[in-house]
């Protein structure tokens, strides 16, 4: 009997995860909430684009056609991309959409038994006889329930979505406080172009952020009201943007993202050999984050309003918070339309918002675009009390994974995108190819000791050797070679992707290398 595998979403991580369990012969049935594929791609704001070049954000045996000419594709550009590869794999037969997922429940072993294993699942076996899970899902349209079982799951749901992250505010100084309307990024993109206009449209907006979606919200705003309400900005740090991936002539894919330049940063679990080099070569390595940033400062007026950040280039790349700027972004700063304001804290008034510094900003809307919250929509996607303290990390954003993918703990159950590297698809790819290999046994998970241990030492590697202070989440921007090497080595695969000495040292590692074992 073939073996059903359930898939909860249907973004990008999911249609790759669907692909290749369907090319293993498993059975997939993907479960999407919305109505069309394409997760955080399905509804963004008018504006929005890739933040990286497309040729690291693709399928690796799926290029992108011909008539994408520009290096970073429009929110439809994507999601015509991604629909093209469902459709040429064969996937959206496999799809149940406006199919919410309400509950995980696993069946056939008590808490006490699994406490006791000493292997994944407890036979080291990805599927078990005895184990299934219980999936219990709600049509969006009817509201009916149903409650489906399965033999493994994996979690496709992404970090970006659905769960909104919202700042602390002082006792009765939140937004009940306010006269005006607040509301979280997700609110707003969910709107097509023509209402967010007519909603901004007169108003003195607020956005609250200074990554991706509060840069393109700012952006829209500004473009409706222009200086007459200028859109206030308020943030809490300033941050490396760049307006493209070039720096001086050379791409940052070129300077950062091979196996040459990755011999330069320790990476969890080195030897010693490999500690002294990355140690010694470390001055060279803080010189090119300068040159970076002096780039950056030569394209982008940051010191002419203050926005030139404390921290280096290299800690936004280790930290994966570096992005695109908008178009023209410092364009509107300098016509007025829109105002830059930092403080570390908030607090409301009937008015609109008192920063740390008690100057009040007027406003009649505040949009959050302050993230989300993945670690509790992982965690409630459990019903066992005792799986959702399982998924609790050491930051509100990571989550305790063995290569990022499976938790020693719970069995059948895979989680893909919730590592961040050079590209979500790129990584999620990876992982969807490691899972649907475990599922074939072409190799063994080690014990649950071993894999507790592991995720120990990344995770302590993350905080002292990489991300430091900047630590919130697993972050292989510029490990993304290693990274993937570990997989590679886990699968069976050679993890030297290129022809030649000198190609495989110097040239950029990009998805087409991963097309086949």
């Amino acid at each position: 009997m073939e073996k059903k595998v359930a898939i909860i979403g249907a973004g990008v991580s999911g249609l790759g995860a669907c692909k290749h369990v369907l090319a293993k012969g498993f059975l997939p049935v993907v479960f999407e909430s919305r109505s069309g594929l394409g997760g955080v791609w399905s509804k963004t704001v008018e504006i929005c684009k890739l933040q990286s070049p497309k040729e690291y954000y693709r399928f690796s045996d799926f290029p992108w056609p011909e008539s994408v000419q520009t290096d970073y594709p429009t929110q439809k550009q994507v999601l015509d991309y991604v629909q093209a590869y469902a459709e040429h794999f064969g996937l959206l037969k496999h799809i149940k959409f406006n199919t919410k997922v309400l509950s995980l429940a696993y069946e056939g072993t008590s808490d006490d038994e699994m406490k006791a294993w000493s292997l994944w699942n407890g036979t080291d076996k990805p599927f078990s006889n005895k184990g299934k899970w219980n999936i219990t899902i709600e049509d969006t349209e009817t509201l009916v329930t149903e409650v489906y079982q399965f033999d493994f799951v994996i979690l496709c749901s992404g970090m970006f979505s659905d769960v909104p992250n919202f700042p602390e505010f002082p006792p009765n100084k939140g937004p009940s406080a306010f006269n005006g309307k607040v509301l979280h990024s997700k609110d707003y993109s969910a709107m097509d172009h023509e209402t967010a206009t007519k909603f901004v449209k007169g108003k003195r907006v607020t956005v609250v952020g200074f990554h991706k979606s509060a840069l393109d919200i700012a952006m829209e705003c500004s473009a409706v009201n222009g200086a007459q309400h200028p859109c206030t900005v308020i943030y809490k740090n300033e941050h490396w943007h760049t307006i493209d991936h070039n720096v001086y002539g050379f791409s940052l894919q070129s300077i950062f993202l091979n196996r040459f330049s990755e011999l330069f940063f320790h990476k969890p679990g080195e030897g010693y050999l490999a500690s002294l080099v990355a140690t010694i070569f470390y001055p060279a390595v803080w010189a090119v984050s300068k040159i970076v940033e002096s780039d950056i400062k030569r394209k982008i007026p940051m010191a002419k309003y203050g926005m030139v950040p404390k921290h280096s280039y290299l800690d936004e790349l280790n930290t994966c918070t570096n992005g695109v700027l908008p178009e023209k972004f410092y364009d509107r700063v300098e016509e007025g339309s829109i105002e830059l304001k930092k403080s570390q804290s908030m607090s409301f008034c009937e008015k609109g918002l008192i920063l740390d510094s008690d100057a009040l900003v007027n406003a009649d809307l505040v949009i959050f675009a302050t993230g989300f919250r993945g670690d509790i929509k992982l965690k409630e996607t459990f019903e066992s009390k005792r799986f959702q303290d399982l998924m609790v990390g050491t930051s509100k954003d990571s989550v305790p994974l063995y290569r990022g993918i499976i938790h020693p703990q719970i069995p059948q159950l895979a989680v893909i995108g919730f590592l961040s590297s050079v590209g979500a698809l790129y990584t999620a790819e990876m992982q969807s190819r490691w899972v649907t290999e475990l599922l074939d046994e072409k190799f063994k998970a080690p014990s649950i000791k071993d894999m507790v241990e592991q995720i120990k030492k990344w995770d302590e590697f993350m905080i002292t050797k990489h991300a430091g202070k900047f630590y919130t989440r697993s972050c292989y921007m510029l490990l993304h070679i290693f990274y993937n090497d570990v997989l590679c080595k886990d699968m069976g695969w050679n993890h030297h992707r290129k022809k030649g000495f000198f190609a495989e040292f110097f040239d950029t590692y990009r998805p087409s290398d991963y097309a086949s074992p």
